[in-house]
């Protein structure tokens, strides 16, 4: 039997269990522990789909409630899938979701809440009685750069793997690449270099921490030394596998992944490939949509953290503009016609 749980990132209470198409209020309150008046005590609607296997999350708090680093807004609804983080009100008390086959936990370990049924218009008038909540559960320096081809596409047991809680979700891809042998190009203790499975440029890979981090948001100051590691992977990668100078690359962090655990690109500005398609497509790679690896390094490095822009994601719907000349162009054929005369041997 499938079961769906909610499960707070900082372990600061058990985890809750989300039934299946069926109403649950969470926020501000003693069984979630947040005692911040920013989260209202009914801040999100959420909603499990076990057929989908996601949670359709709905904000009814006034302050926003964001998934990675989309906020989504009073009133609105946005899908929450496994390998997303959930942050309950203004990127705060980070929280997860995971489907299980099984109960996931013993009957001893279970809790019983008494909740009080919210008014109607804590809901935006939704017209099912929604559940507030079910049962509740207690509940890681370059190294080997030189080493040869064949050592680095073998099929050793790797450290800091992150889990696979759903393999066959398509968020969860990156997380079965990393450990594909025929995928690799590059391997040490903390990261693994991959080909892009859907290259938007000659040359095109990605370079993945065997650390578990989500997203960029997730970056705090522990993890200079690493972005500063898959930094100089990346350009190792490029010495090695091409002919090209590094100015030819950038080598840098989408701003809303699509798919789940942080990855730097490295990528040629050729852009001579047929997965180049669409108008979102170029420009999450040639707006400030894509941060460059050493911008993404000295704001961890200033702040502590990354910090994303709102409306990031209108930057995907800018005109077609050449990122050599600036010349804007009509289509993606007519643009790529265009490039041709910026290429260089």
């Amino acid at each position: 039997m499938l079961v769906c749980w909610l499960v707070s990132k900082d372990k600061k209470h058990g985890r809750i269990k989300l039934p299946h198409a069926e109403t649950v209020l969470i926020g501000r309150g003693p069984e979630t522990e947040i005692v911040d008046k920013k989260c209202s005590r009914h801040q999100v609607q959420l909603k499990a789909d076990y057929n989908k296997r996601y949670v359709k999350v709905k904000q009814v708090g006034t302050n926003p409630t964001s998934v990675d680093s989309v906020d989504i807004g009073k009133g609105q609804e946005m899908t929450f899938k496994p390998g997303s983080i959930l942050y309950m009100v203004n990127n705060l008390y980070p929280y997860v979701v995971e489907f299980f086959e099984g109960a996931g936990g013993s009957k001893g370990d279970e809790v019983k809440t008494c909740i009080k049924r919210p008014p109607e218009d804590s809901v935006n008038n939704d017209k099912e009685s929604p559940k507030k909540f079910g049962r509740m559960e207690s509940d890681r320096s370059i190294s080997n750069l030189n080493t040869s081809r064949s050592e680095k596409t073998s099929s050793e047991k790797l450290p800091h793997v992150p889990e696979v809680k759903n393999p066959g979700h398509w968020s969860q891809g990156l997380k079965v690449s990393m450990q594909d042998p025929a995928m690799q190009v590059f391997k040490d203790d903390k990261v693994v270099v991959i080909k892009d499975k859907y290259p938007k440029a000659r040359h095109h890979w990605l370079v993945l921490p065997w650390e578990s981090i989500s997203s960029l948001k997730a970056l705090r100051t522990e993890h200079l030394n690493l972005l500063q590691h898959m930094h100089t992977v990346g350009e190792k990668v490029i010495k090695d596998y091409t002919n090209s100078s590094s100015n030819k690359f950038r080598l840098g962090y989408h701003v809303i992944p699509s798919m789940s655990h942080i990855h730097l690109h490295v990528i040629s500005q050729d852009f001579d490939s047929p997965c180049l398609k669409n108008k979102k497509h170029w420009n999450s790679f040639t707006t400030d949509y894509f941060l460059q690896s050493e911008d993404v390094m000295e704001m961890v490095k200033q702040n502590g953290r990354v910090t994303v822009k709102d409306g990031a994601t209108e930057l995907l719907k800018s005109p077609l503009q050449c990122h050599v000349c600036k010349e804007q162009q009509s289509t993606i054929p007519k643009l790529k016609e265009h490039l041709k005369k910026h290429w260089k041997s």
